[in-house]
């Protein structure tokens, strides 16, 4: 029974390992959301990858860490704001995308995010920025 032991709880932890890793993958856009909806570049910036590519209102560029939250701080200042809400999950390890729908400053835009997900953990890769 001893030799069987490692086996056994090998078999019984497999389970909760991929049930982790599922709701790492749909679950890592509950707090990018969260600072989206306040308007928190800094809390954001967190999440950042060395360097990803934003697209806003039709002008793409990468930029490093600290370039991006520089950018998002600013379009936080220019539209302050009001809801932003996920409408859609999708994708499969190592990306998963989310889109939203931010409000703020009296717009409304349409937000596409895509997070990789690696040993290191996960880290947004692009960030799409639309107005409706």
């Amino acid at each position: 029974m001893k030799r069987y032991l490692p086996i056994i709880l090998a078999m019984m932890l497999m389970p909760g390992v991929a049930r982790a890793q599922g709701m790492s993958s749909t679950d890592v856009f509950n707090p990018i959301s969260k600072y989206f909806q306040r308007g928190s570049a800094e809390s954001l910036s967190a999440w950042f990858a060395d360097n990803l590519e934003i697209e806003m209102l039709g002008r793409v560029s990468n930029y490093s860490r600290s370039q991006a939250c520089q950018i998002m701080k600013s379009f936080f200042l220019d539209y302050t704001p009001k809801s932003f809400v996920v409408q859609h999950k999708s994708g499969s390890y190592p990306i998963n995308c989310a889109v939203g729908e931010f409000e703020g400053g009296g717009y409304r835009f349409v937000v596409t995010i895509q997070v990789k997900t690696t040993e290191k953990g996960n880290s947004i890769q692009q960030i799409r920025i639309e107005r409706l």
